[in-house]
């Protein structure tokens, strides 16, 4: 139950993150969500790791937001340069 409740928060996280990134979007919206997932997942097994959160919880909103936004810029960073 821990992931799929990893995986909702991620897409809330990714449309969140979206709308709090200034700037040109080089990614659809199912990209922004899959970034969202992808950084509320990391930000979970970081957040393990660290001691932040027991096995079996998932990140807290404010953290898989920022993992998102950290993604969201270094995918818009990549994206960027090969066009």
């Amino acid at each position: 139950m821990g992931i799929l409740w990893t995986i909702l928060i991620g897409f809330v996280v990714g449309i969140v993150a979206k709308f709090l990134m200034p700037g040109r979007d080089p990614a659809g919206f199912i990209i922004t969500v899959l970034i969202g997932i992808v950084g509320s997942v990391i930000a979970t097994y970081l957040g393990r790791f660290l001691g932040f959160y027991q096995i079996g919880e998932s990140a807290g909103f404010i953290a898989a937001v920022l993992g998102a936004i950290i993604l969201l810029f270094i995918y818009r960073a990549v994206s960027g340069k090969r066009g």
